[in-house]
């Protein structure tokens, strides 16, 4: 397939363009290298990238219509023709904090996209929605047939206005639109803005560990390699008009989370017990059944391995003995 993924300097972005590329799939990366995290880490994946002969990168904005379009170029069109569409301000907490940000790039970006694809009459539009479209549900697991019309934070409802106009354009115009829920992706080349990797940076630099809810918070934690496996999985199969939970099948105490961490360092971390913030929920826990089924999704990796992959990715890109 000819597919234009945007976010392709980013955590998930990366992974999933790199597994796209080595099974011969044309990639066209779309990427603007914002600097709401250090850009030398979006540089230094898009590095890897650059070595496959079937990538290509354009550098530009989502709210701009002109780089855009040149990505579209590149694809051309047809029934063999994919977006991926894994660009997205992210950060629940960041979003309290820079409202417009989110509404610009989630929202009004999310518009650019799409309208283009739908135009170009691309063969499918594959998307990353996010388990903060379910709010603070006190229901457990969360599976895709649940209301989603209260969420807690601006991030969530960004999510949930993507959802609804994919919706929208498969209805009136016909284009395939896959969304696809992600719960707390974790591993090699993560976001410094993430749990793992503030939690081993803190710990390695002898810093005081922010633990929010008083350490009493549960998450589905999701591997990198299964969320990859999920989202080709949904760019093969192309249904006309889906959401899925993409999780680890698997909910641990985040405090379960830190011991491993310390473990692999070897070294026990200062900790700061903190309130709950604004925008966050106390649980996620993904209900995959409807992903198992339909798209053959089968979470395998759990934290016990995973956050000794993240460790010593972060000791090896930190230079660190």
């Amino acid at each position: 397939m000819r597919i234009l993924l945007t976010g392709s300097a980013g955590f998930i972005g990366f992974h999933t363009a790199k597994a796209l590329l080595e099974r011969g799939d044309e990639v066209i990366g779309f990427d603007n290298f914002n600097d709401y995290y250090d850009p030398k880490l979006k540089e230094a994946r898009n590095k890897i990238l650059r070595q496959y002969k079937n990538f290509r990168l354009v550098r530009g904005d989502l709210k701009d219509k002109k780089s855009l379009k040149k990505a579209f170029d590149l694809m051309g069109a047809g029934p063999d023709t994919r977006v991926c569409h894994l660009a997205a301000q992210a950060g629940v907490r960041h979003s309290i904090e820079h409202p417009e940000m989110f509404l610009e790039d989630n929202i009004a970006g999310f518009g650019n996209i799409i309208d283009l694809a739908k135009e170009r009459k691309v063969g499918g539009f594959i998307y990353a929605s996010s388990s903060s479209v379910y709010g603070d549900s006190k229901i457990s697991p969360l599976s895709e047939d649940l209301n989603t019309d209260a969420q807690a934070s601006l991030y969530g409802m960004t999510k949930k206005a993507n959802e609804l106009q994919a919706s929208v354009y498969h209805h009136l115009f016909g284009l395939h639109c896959t969304g696809l829920r992600f719960f707390t992706v974790y591993g090699p080349w993560g976001r410094p803005d993430m749990a793992l990797y503030l939690f081993t940076d803190w710990i390695v630099k002898d810093k005081p560990m922010k633990i929010f809810g008083g350490g009493k918070m549960r998450r589905d934690f999701t591997y990198i390699d299964d969320i990859v496996a999920g989202v080709v999985a949904a760019l093969d199969k192309n249904y006309p008009c889906e959401v899925f939970n993409l999780g680890g099948d698997k909910t641990e105490e985040l405090m379960d989370y830190v011991k491993i961490i310390e473990q692999c360092l070897g070294k026990e971390g200062r900790k700061e017990f903190l309130p709950m913030q604004p925008g966050d929920v106390v649980q996620t826990s993904a209900n995959v059944d409807k992903a198992r089924k339909m798209l053959g999704y089968d979470p395998k990796t759990q934290i016990r391995e995973g956050i000794p992959q993240f460790i010593a990715w972060y000791k090896e890109y930190h230079n660190i003995a």
